[in-house]
């Protein structure tokens, strides 16, 4: 940090296990990309190229490497491995992930619907060749899942080989585990924990009350997701205590009185 300042919560050293925050790209240009990990690098660990955006996105391999310069872990979002799979395209897939040097990769299945076993199959599979995180959470709003579905979902996946499971959100932040106003079901999140490991979950959390509420939740060191660019600075300043949401809540009594 700059300079010396007391009551500082203590963040995990990157490259972390826990106190993940994971930055969405949505089409972020080559210089853009350059501008954000000069300012941010300390502060980001893993990239998500969000939905199907890669497939779209111009000069797409030489953008891969300018992240991979700053040695930050890369991955397709989760609807582009659904894209293939529905047209039976897994392999195709895998061939792109190592045509791209890509090393993460997410499986999900928010947008169509795998038999669980066989979306554990995809994730033993793909532990072969990287890093796996697996997203739990239907993208359709009007898809509840109760919260015991969820505990038991994600500790399948953990036990096929997930790194981490992502709590579904979408880029906006109004399914899953938040209602379509952003709220957080606080009810399914405490039950969640009352059976899956804090520290092997990443929470979408794209709205800043949703970021504040984890972070009151969990300390700074919780794992959060789906990050814009431009958010990563401001979050960081959050987790530490040094943004007026979160200001006492490090200090000691006497200080915050």
């Amino acid at each position: 940090m700059n300079f010396n300042l007391s009551q500082i919560p203590e963040r995990t050293a990157q490259p972390r296990n826990d106190g993940i925050t994971m930055v969405m790209d949505k089409g972020l240009s080559i210089s853009e990309v350059h501008n954000f990990m000069e300012i941010s690098r300390p502060h980001v660990d893993i990239v998500k190229l969000g939905f199907g955006t890669s497939f779209v996105t111009p000069n797409l391999k030489e953008k891969i490497k300018v992240y991979q310069s700053y040695n930050i872990p890369i991955y397709f979002g989760g609807t582009l491995f659904e894209a293939f799979l529905i047209r039976n395209q897994f392999d195709d897939y895998i061939s792109v992930c190592k045509e791209y040097g890509i090393s993460y990769m997410e499986v999900s299945d928010g947008s169509i619907t795998i038999p669980h076993a066989e979306k554990c199959g995809y994730i033993e599979k793909l532990t072969k060749h990287g890093t796996v995180l697996s997203e739990v959470g239907s993208k359709d709003a009007a898809h509840i899942i109760p919260p015991y579905k969820w505990i038991e979902l994600m500790r399948a996946e953990l036990n096929a080989g997930s790194s981490y499971v992502i709590a579904e959100a979408r880029e906006a932040g109004n399914v899953g585990i938040y209602r379509g106003s952003g709220e957080v079901r606080e009810g399914l999140v405490q039950e969640i924990l009352t059976q899956i490991p804090g520290e092997k979950i990443l929470w979408e959390a794209p709205q800043k009350a949703q970021q504040l509420y984890f972070i009151e939740l969990l300390g700074c060191n919780v794992n959060l997701g789906n990050i814009a660019p431009t958010e990563v600075i401001p979050l960081e300043a959050m987790r530490v205590g040094l943004r007026g949401d979160t200001f006492s809540l490090f200090l000691d009594n006497e200080l915050s009185q």
